[in-house]
């Protein structure tokens, strides 16, 4: 290859990264990170643990708290591995939610989207590469094929509780109001009007978030609150061998599940984004809108707009604090 061909692959791939590729590329290995800490999470409590001999008891409260914290801290470092490119949405559900209320362009919606299930499918595929053994000790320990096991297909994705039979009202509300939590409470967490973290302590928050809904809302339906974390590691799990457990998400309680975990959150992340702007973003704006006048402390009203605008400095500029910072258009941090 001449030095010439050289340069400009070099170039291409430079321009690729300086562009909206770069933002896609972040996306996928935030993606990716998180389904590796988080399904590997899983797969530790489930097969890992009893399987090596290091646990003798049945899965019970404290193989769920590795659950938890490891997919919360799965969110914490992929925030911090991909959030200064990308924002590290990491989630359809927090890039609809952007495009919806926060000005994320359009046009990246659904390449953002390809990216993530894709990094999460990749993710996947390492996570059952390790765990192979551990996954074959556990089927052989149980008795059961592969197919349609839904215990070690639960490494991978999600399924509703038995207690609410076949129906799909209760998931598909549980997905939307565990997803609505989290976009609110991330859309909190980035705004600078408000009480944002500081010291780049952001991740560490919404990681916080995602243990939250693990241990008040999980066992309902396993808390994906993700369409991307749901639906590319099922692909992974039907490709490998789980057949109709996967997809389209058939077992003795549910069946034709699949869509629900990436429904359900589209919705929710919607939901969440209006509900903090409506009670939170839109009460900061209009305080911000009053020329003039110092903003109010937190638990006071701003004084009256007639007397308030007539307070200026003695140069004839509004007093210090009249402004404040928006909200970013990226998030910064994700589920």
């Amino acid at each position: 290859m001449s030095a010439t061909d050289t340069r400009t692959r070099t170039n291409g791939l430079a321009r690729l990264r300086q562009t909206t590729g770069g933002e896609l590329m972040a996306e996928f290995l935030g993606t990716a990170i998180l389904i590796l800490l988080g399904c590997g999470s899983v797969a530790v409590a489930l097969a890992g643990l009893p399987g090596s001999g290091r646990q003798t008891a049945d899965f019970g409260p404290a193989n769920w708290l590795i659950i938890a914290f490891g997919w919360g801290l799965a969110v914490v470092f992929a925030v911090y591995a991909a959030g200064g490119v990308s924002g590290a949405h990491i989630n359809p559900a927090v890039t609809l939610a952007m495009a919806v209320r926060r000005g994320f362009p359009w046009v990246k919606v659904v390449p953002y989207w390809i990216a993530q299930v894709v990094g999460a499918f990749a993710g996947a595929a390492v996570v059952y590469a390790v765990y192979y053994d551990a996954i074959n000790a556990f089927l052989t320990e149980a008795g059961t094929p592969k197919s349609g096991d839904v215990p070690t297909f639960s490494i991978f994705a999600t399924f509703p509780a038995e207690y609410f039979g076949s129906g799909i009202w209760g998931p598909l509300v549980d997905q939307i109001v565990g997803t609505a939590i989290l976009v609110m409470l991330v859309a909190a967490l980035i705004d600078s009007r408000n009480q944002a973290p500081q010291s780049n302590f952001g991740p560490w928050a919404v990681g916080f978030v995602v243990v939250a809904i693990g241990l008040s809302f999980g066992t309902n339906a396993g808390y994906a609150i993700n369409p991307a974390r749901d639906f590319g590691p099922r692909m992974l799990a039907y490709i490998a061998g789980w057949g109709e457990a996967a997809l389209p998400g058939n077992g003795e309680w549910f069946s034709n599940y699949w869509w629900i975990p990436i429904a359900g959150p589209l919705v929710g992340g919607v939901v969440g984004i209006l509900i903090y702007d409506f009670f939170i973003g839109q009460v900061l704006t209009a305080r911000e809108t009053l020329t003039g006048v110092t903003p109010p402390p937190p638990g006071r009203v701003p004084e009256d707009t007639d007397e308030a605008m007539t307070r200026t400095s003695s140069e004839g500029r509004p007093t210090e604090g009249t402004t404040s910072e928006t909200m970013p258009p990226r998030t910064g941090a994700s589920e």
